[in-house]
């Protein structure tokens, strides 16, 4: 069976075409494309036309592909960005025409639950304890799968993210110190609402990160080019290079960001909040599992994944 899955996110639209083998999906093409389809939409309340028509461009390549590889089945949802805005209809039925489905708008409990089955295709099934943290552009996902006995895993879905927090306080280039600290205690709510049993005794925790965002910390970190994300599955980095990664990242002028080959320059006007969230990410997991300092796995897969899991029958 023949799969495709795509995750049309607040920043970044994902597309996913897979085969089923006995046990697993071998990738067959996986793109990630920076749409914005999330611009203004925390202010507004709406979809901007560009950020739509940008999306319908992407989405039209898209389904050339799906078509181009005899897709089997395909499913595609929207996440945090389509569910804040109003009058998407004229959007889904474009974007149906593009692809040959209708995009579901999901919650974000859903969006959580996916994030990680896909996460931690390849990584380790059954950790425990673990949480995977989903940096996207509208919200941030927190799943934890704290003990074996209990099979529901714990998501919350915290309308922080890199997108959302940029539009909302940054004004000026690069991001003054009350900007950033204004990013920080946005965070620092957001994580208040997050309540979790607690902790096994002594347990050492699985932390997972996934989605662009964290790859894009993690290439900075280890001194990689972006066309090097891929790879880095699997892959770790501590907090002290989450750190100096978003410390030095917010020290730049927009301009210089884009001209690092480790970011995508159409994320470099949102990869300093982004960065501040792992930071709190890992801060916040550190006082959670009373550990001094944490270590980040890194996952270039999510949503997408987990969708194309479920449709091969495999999740």
């Amino acid at each position: 069976m023949r799969v495709a899955a795509i995750d049309i996110g607040t920043n970044s639209v994902l597309l996913l075409i897979a085969e089923q083998s006995a046990t697993e999906l071998v990738p067959l093409v996986d793109r990630a494309t920076i749409t914005r389809l999330g611009q203004g939409v925390d202010r507004t309340g709406a979809l901007s036309p560009d950020a739509v028509e940008r999306t319908l461009s992407c989405l039209a390549r898209y389904g050339e592909e799906i078509r181009r590889h005899t897709v089997d089945r395909v499913d595609a949802v929207g996440t945090s960005a389509m569910r804040d805005a109003v009058g998407t209809d004229t959007f889904l039925a474009q974007a149906r025409h593009l692809i040959g489905t209708t995009p579901r708008v999901i919650s974000g409990e859903e969006e959580a639950a996916l994030s990680f089955q896909g996460a931690m295709a390849g990584i380790s099934a059954n950790a425990c304890p673990c949480i995977v943290f989903d940096v996207g552009g509208g919200s941030t996902e927190i799943i934890a799968n704290l003990a074996h006995e209990r099979p529901d895993l714990e998501a919350f879905s915290l309308n922080i993210g890199s997108v959302r927090l940029t539009e909302r306080h940054v004004r000026t280039d690069p991001p003054a110190h009350a900007e950033l600290e204004a990013i920080r205690a946005d965070i620092r709510a957001a994580l208040t609402s997050v309540h979790l049993p607690s902790p096994p005794r002594d347990s050492q925790p699985l932390l997972v990160g996934v989605a662009g965002t964290v790859t894009t910390i993690a290439t900075l970190a280890l001194n990689l080019d972006a066309h090097d994300a891929p790879s880095l599955h699997g892959a770790k980095i501590g907090r002290k290079e989450v750190e100096e990664v978003a410390a030095r990242v917010a020290s730049l002028p927009l301009a210089r960001r884009r001209q690092l080959q480790a970011i995508d320059p159409a994320r470099a006007d949102v990869i300093v909040a982004g960065s501040m969230i792992v930071e709190e990410l890992l801060r916040w997991s550190e006082e959670f599992f009373g550990q001094s300092s944490s270590e980040l796995t890194i996952s270039g897969r999510g949503v997408r994944w987990g969708l194309a899991l479920q449709l091969a029958g495999l999740a």
